[in-house]
């Protein structure tokens, strides 16, 4: 089921054995409840210490399928806590929308470009980087329904994951698997993302 990751290649991040990498991602009403949890799970597995944070506060979250999540804080809270390496957008018509639409979205992505720090979205969810000028002219992918939009201002590609420096993208719920994959590869190297491949039966 892994896909080939586009060839640009993404920087390798060291981190120290005392370090554990952390991941914010931002969760919308309206989000693809797939992309969201997938993503959480797998870079969980990863070693990866995962922070889901409502875009409007810690309440449970409407999701595109009518399905509830819990976040585990409100993204006001999750800022207050050290910084993170990596920002993860879901996917969802709706729940792009929402982070498109959020200066406070805007606030961190700008933050996280500027630091040279990992940033990720799936699905619709690239288009909150279109949005907020982030990465412009840079190599993505997306749902295939926000191929137009998202090639007005990069390199646009069909692969099921694209990588290119510290940014990675995919198309949908199918391919998130490989996404966070991607991202695990990302921040805590290919030994681990051989280590939890096999449990999951993804081939």
């Amino acid at each position: 089921m892994l896909a080939t990751v586009s060839r640009t290649l993404l920087s390798a991040r060291t981190y120290s054995i005392m370090s554990v990498p952390r991941a914010l991602v931002i969760l919308a009403e309206g989000a693809e409840e797939m992309e969201t949890v997938i993503s959480t799970d797998v870079m969980r597995r990863g070693g990866i210490e995962v922070t889901l944070a409502g875009l409007e506060g810690p309440e449970p979250v409407l999701c595109s399928r009518n399905v509830r999540i819990v976040p585990d804080t409100s993204l006001d809270a999750a800022l207050q806590k050290t910084p993170f390496d990596a920002v993860v957008l879901p996917g969802g018509n709706g729940g792009a929308k929402r982070l498109s639409e959020s200066p406070k979205v805007m606030e961190v992505l700008k933050a996280h470009e500027k630091e040279n720090k990992l940033l990720a979205a799936v699905c619709a969810g690239p288009t909150a980087f279109l949005t907020h000028g982030i990465a412009v002219g840079r190599n993505v992918t997306s749902h295939p329904s926000a191929k137009d939009k998202m090639s007005t201002a990069y390199v646009y590609s069909e692969d099921r994951v694209v990588a290119d420096g510290q940014l990675i993208t995919s198309r949908g719920p199918g391919s998130t698997f490989e996404f966070a994959l991607a991202i695990v590869k990302a921040l805590c190297g290919e030994e681990i993302v051989a280590k939890i491949t096999p449990p999951m039966m993804l081939k």
